[in-house]
């Protein structure tokens, strides 16, 4: 693996978005910015020769007016481009696992629909084995709420890479933490919570302790990241959505999954990067 933070660029605002954020980031992290652009139509003799030269043009143009705007505003960044020709999930995600960082763009379609994330986003955020960021296009939220990184956690599966993650980005930006972790009663609970509604309060002040109880060494860690934790009840998806409505980033965890049918990933997974107005960085777990 190699120190830096990659981008793949298409030509859309939305990779320009990301390649904006992805120098921010690499400025941050004191790692170069490598700009890919994947050429995925045909090469092949039946391919008119001023067609296939005006292709290779426009993707020279694309990557050489990315790189030029990433050093205009970061001076000391260090940048570099590459052109590929082939399948963009399979060659991105090989990109994404080499990178400490990976950034794509993703299309907001408002807050009903949320984001129109295509099928090449979706197959490296699935598959990649380091972090994946998905980044809205510029404008389409014009003020950053500056209220900080939301990170959703499971407190009953192993999550340091995710947890490694979250604090180091906080470290690096300033902002400050807040962890969620979602519940719902055990249907061995049945009907006592109606006679005795302090059941529910009590389970969850335990998980909450169970969460302080996780976060406690790496607060140790990062005295300077300022945290906050709680434990709520109902769907995860449906928390951590709202909870991204006035999110700087959010963080997410995915699970390593064999399936026969490629990538997946699930559905809390799935309605963040969907519907979240805020950057998305999902991180593989074990």
């Amino acid at each position: 693996m190699t120190a830096q933070v990659t981008v793949g660029l298409d030509g859309s605002e939305e990779s320009a978005a990301a390649a904006r954020w992805a120098a921010k980031e690499a400025v941050l992290r004191e790692v170069p910015l490598r700009l890919v652009h994947v050429d995925e139509w045909p090469s092949t003799p039946e391919i008119p020769a001023p067609y296939a030269r005006t292709h290779a043009e426009r993707a020279r143009g694309l990557l050489a007016d990315a790189a030029d705007e990433a050093r205009k505003e970061h001076p000391d960044l260090e940048v570099f481009t590459e052109r590929a020709q082939g399948r963009a999930a399979g060659i991105l995600t090989a990109a994404a696992n080499e990178a400490d960082l990976t950034v794509l763009g993703s299309r907001g379609l408002g807050g009903v629909l949320g984001f129109a994330v295509g099928s090449v986003s979706l197959s490296v955020v699935g598959a990649a084995r380091q972090p994946v960021a998905l980044v809205r296009a510029k404008g389409e939220r014009p003020v950053p709420p500056r209220a900080g990184i939301v990170v959703g956690v499971d407190i009953y599966h192993p999550c340091e890479a995710l947890l490694g993650f979250a604090f180091a980005e906080a470290a690096r930006t300033g902002l400050p933490l807040r962890f969620l972790h979602s519940w719902t009663l055990p249907a061995s609970y049945g009907y006592a919570t109606l006679a005795d509604p302090g059941l529910g309060e009590e389970l969850g002040d335990r998980l909450e302790g169970g969460l302080d109880d996780l976060l406690e060494p790496w607060r140790r860690r990062y005295p300077e990241v300022r945290v906050t934790a709680g434990a709520a009840m109902g769907p995860a998806a449906y928390h951590l959505v709202e909870a991204s409505q006035d999110a700087d980033l959010v963080v997410v965890g995915r699970r390593t999954r064999r399936v026969p049918v490629g990538p997946h990933l699930g559905h809390v997974a799935h309605a963040v990067i969907h519907h979240s107005p805020a950057p998305v960085v999902l991180v593989p777990l074990v």
